[in-house]
């Protein structure tokens, strides 16, 4: 038999529930993995084997019964307070609506996540904990800010983790590291509990090894039913501005994989694509501005400090404009999909760049990694849409390729039934990859 956390997410829960896979020997074997593989990657910042067992020993029957998961670090649980990935604590600790709900679905807790300093950033280099590693190379990042769940997945340490996806943290990461990743329409999962639930772009989702995994592990967060359809003949929309200035293996990978599914594709514009990602780091920045005080700033990161300070400087009126574009994007796609199923997008420009030097080099040359990648992502952000991270390909590097669709609100069932339509029509090539490290 496989080691059970090499075992998919839908088959621990169901050799668990045909009385084929003990539940102790699976959070051991869990634990054991985690204590194996989290050296070098960081993924995991706590552990807490008793309360983990106390919750097995309690667990409700459900779709998820007695399997482990991991959360980031930013939400309250009743095991530990969430820190944010600072050195203090952000809240007590108590209940979230993403604890509650895979708690309902009979799922046991065994681990918080590394993230990136109060979520701001792409990379997960910035953390009291220090930096995520990619499993593909640990001396690349895993990606910000859910990276440490992103990563504690495609090293088969947990088979699902929950992150928190403000302007790409989750499926930026989720690119990186070779695994699903899926941000659901905002709203669809409860936000309390959540350290960033004020704000107006953030949506809580799951990370998974495939679509079949993610969609069971977003049914439990969401509280709802995302019946399974037929993805092979839809029409997507290629918005052109969004593949420019990309590295080339990126862009092959994501042709390649779009070109395997089969589909109609159309050339489209988004009307103020150009001004997303200034949209984006305005809504973030200006918003976070009560949960980044200036009385300690001087004892913050040279990066985190000047961000701060930065931040506090943007006048309100510059919010109000954001919004005329969020406003602007909405029109635009609400057009859009009445004419395509889905948008095609690669998630992330480039692979994931080295901790040690985490500049992206695109063809128009280095670039900061936010810059890099938000220009991918925050589109679904401002527009609370739902996006996925499809594996697509694997870089000369060695590092994994990510392709994101994009859906139209409420949409997250037909992005689940195009990611599994991907992973099929390239015969599961990416999405069963498993890092050389652990072969």
């Amino acid at each position: 038999m496989s080691h059970p956390q090499d075992l998919a997410l839908r088959d621990q829960a169901a050799g668990i529930a045909a009385g084929e896979l003990d539940p102790g020997e699976l959070l051991q074997a869990t634990l054991e993995r985690i204590a194996e593989r989290n050296g070098p990657l960081n993924a995991i910042v706590a552990t807490f084997p008793e309360d983990s067992e106390r919750m097995l020993a309690e667990a409700p029957q459900g779709p998820l019964h007695s399997v482990p998961f991991a959360v980031k670090d930013q939400f309250q649980i009743p095991f530990r307070a969430p820190r944010d990935g600072t050195h203090s604590e952000a809240a007590p600790p108590g209940d979230s609506g993403v604890f509650r709900r895979l708690r309902e679905a009979g799922a046991v807790l065994v681990g918080v996540t590394n993230m990136h300093y109060r979520g701001g950033g792409s990379t997960g280099v910035q953390s009291a904990y220090g930096p995520v590693g990619n499993p593909w190379n640990a001396e690349h990042v895993g990606g910000g800010s859910s990276g440490g769940s992103a990563s504690a997945v495609g090293a088969r340490m947990v088979a699902t983790a929950v992150g928190a996806d403000g302007g790409g943290s989750i499926r930026l990461p989720a690119a990186y590291c070779g695994v699903v990743g899926l941000k659901p329409t905002f709203g669809a999962v409860p936000v309390d509990g959540n350290l960033h639930g004020f704000y107006d772009l953030d949506a809580l989702g799951p990370f998974a090894r495939d679509a079949d995994d993610g969609r069971l592990a977003a049914e439990a967060l969401m509280g709802t039913e995302l019946p399974p359809g037929d993805a092979s003949n839809l029409r997507v929309g290629i918005p052109r501005f969004f593949w420019e200035d990309l590295d080339p293996d990126v862009e092959h990978g994501c042709k390649a994989a779009l070109g395997a599914a089969g589909w109609a594709t159309e050339d489209v514009a988004v009307e103020g694509q150009e001004h997303a990602r200034i949209a984006t780091a305005l809504n973030l920045a200006i918003q976070i501005m009560p949960e980044w005080p200036l009385d300690d700033v001087d004892e913050l990161d040279p990066v985190t400090r000047a961000y701060t300070k930065f931040s506090a400087l943007i006048p309100a009126a510059a919010l109000a404009r954001a919004h005329r574009v969020r406003s602007q994007l909405r029109r635009s796609l609400a057009e859009l999909f009445g004419r395509v199923d889905l948008l095609a997008v690669p998630t992330v420009p480039a692979p994931a760049p080295t901790i040690a030097d985490p500049t992206v080099h695109l063809p128009s040359g280095p670039h900061p990694p936010d810059r890099a990648n938000v220009r991918q992502t925050g589109l679904a952000n401002l527009t609370g849409v739902p996006g996925i991270n499809v594996p697509a390909g694997l870089h000369p590097s060695g590092l994994p390729v990510g392709l994101q669709l994009i859906g139209p609100w409420d949409g997250e069932a037909r992005l689940l039934d195009a990611a599994k339509h991907i992973e099929q029509a390239t015969s599961r090539e990416f999405v069963d990859a498993v890092p050389q490290a652990y072969l």
